[in-house]
């Protein structure tokens, strides 16, 4: 029995000896694990943030250009895909297909860039796809569509807009900002405390400080007389491309939608000139234009006479 019992204590030390070198050993490997975990998510913290901080330098958005390397664009099987599918959509309201491959082009020319997008519609989505990487931005005159949008589309980022405008008016208001070229309508000056009648100055402040790359003009709405209209996306897109920061980088790419019709001609036109019309680009209801700071501050187009008010000539839109 004594012999026995020996054996039993010999057998419990053992064993005890071996769960002290298994634990020992478990310690050892959740310190290691725990130290290398430590010194990944520090680099990787460190990285993120060199990476935002130099994201947040360029202006609230990836930029064609920038030279940040902090983002990419998406991979063009993608990309096309995504295209492909929105062209063959039976979506209502939506655009043509000739239209969304336009505008995609334009989009896979420069993007991921800063993408300001007047109007929210059935394309809002692919816009947000195409432009991964950027910063785009959607606005809408419609709040109610505004926020039924956001929870169903994450990272979308818009705001709505409140017209004052009219397109009965339009005329007149054309009529107006001639008159004031040089004083309250000008071509370069600080749309948040501009006194121009089609210029919109209650954006959130930051948006005016952004170097937006693309403008694509498909808002607010113009069916009929009592709509808004587009002339103060067309004029205000005039002035963010020829000031400030968006003047900054270089040119701006214009996309109006809708070019079918006389307001956004002849508004298009007026400031955004001839001139600047990507020949062989565009659709016929699809007007591009690439608006380039020209450092004039009387006249957004050449050979306007910056003090006089329009002709009858001018008003007829030829």
């Amino acid at each position: 029995m004594k012999s026995h019992g020996s054996r039993d204590k010999l057998q419990a030390a053992a064993s005890s000896s071996h769960r002290r070198v298994l634990l020992l050993l478990f310690a050892t490997c959740f310190a290691l694990a725990t130290f290398v975990t430590f010194v990944y998510n520090t680099s990787h913290f460190a990285s993120a943030s060199g990476s935002g901080a130099a994201a947040d330098s360029s202006g609230g958005g990836a930029s064609a250009g920038s030279g940040t390397g902090a983002v990419s664009a998406l991979p063009l099987p993608v990309f096309d895909a995504l295209v492909h599918f929105a062209s063959i959509s039976n979506a209502t309201h939506r655009m043509s297909d000739t239209d969304i491959r336009a505008i995609s082009a334009v989009l896979r020319a420069r993007g991921p860039c800063n993408l300001l997008v007047f109007g929210l519609g059935a394309e809002s989505p692919l816009w947000l796809a195409l432009n991964h990487g950027g910063r785009t931005v959607f606005l809408e005159e419609n709040e109610f569509y505004v926020k039924y949008l956001e929870p169903r589309h994450p990272g979308l980022e818009a705001y709505d807009v409140s017209y004052t405008t009219k397109v009965r008016d339009f005329r007149d208001l054309l009529d107006a900002a001639r008159a004031s070229r040089a004083a309250e309508c000008r071509p370069i000056q600080n749309l948040l405390f501009s006194e121009c009648r089609l210029a919109i100055n209650d954006l959130p402040n930051d948006l005016y400080d952004v170097a937006w790359d693309i403008v694509l003009i498909d808002g607010p709405s113009g069916w009929n007389p009592t709509s808004p209209g587009r002339m103060p996306s067309i004029f205000t897109t005039a002035v963010l491309a020829r000031t400030g920061a968006t003047a900054a980088k270089g040119p701006t790419d214009v996309l109006v939608h809708d070019f079918q019709f006389e307001l956004e001609q002849v508004l298009s036109k007026e400031f955004l000139c001839d001139e600047n019309r990507v020949a062989g680009s565009g659709t016929p209801s699809l007007g591009h234009f690439v608006v380039r700071p020209d450092g004039r501050r009387d006249a957004f187009c050449s050979g306007q006479d910056s003090t006089a008010a329009g002709t009858s000539s001018e008003k007829s839109g030829k």
